[in-house]
């Protein structure tokens, strides 16, 4: 069997893993709410959050 060398060069979508990010930021804030859904301001809530720390991250000029 013959298995291919692993390749140093990692490509990142920025995009893609913030989205992922988003996601893990919605299901820690929704399992820690009292309530069996997480309210709309609270959603626009964790959506504010992680977009202000995206574009500390990677700027505002960062193509959507």
């Amino acid at each position: 069997m013959h298995v291919a060398p692993a390749r140093g060069t990692a490509v990142q979508d920025h995009v893609a893993l913030a989205e992922i990010e988003l996601c893990g930021d919605l299901i820690i804030a929704a399992s820690a709410a009292g309530e069996d859904r997480l309210s709309p301001d609270r959603i626009d809530e964790v959506l504010k959050l992680a977009e202000e720390r995206f574009l500390e991250e990677y700027g505002e000029d960062t193509e959507k």
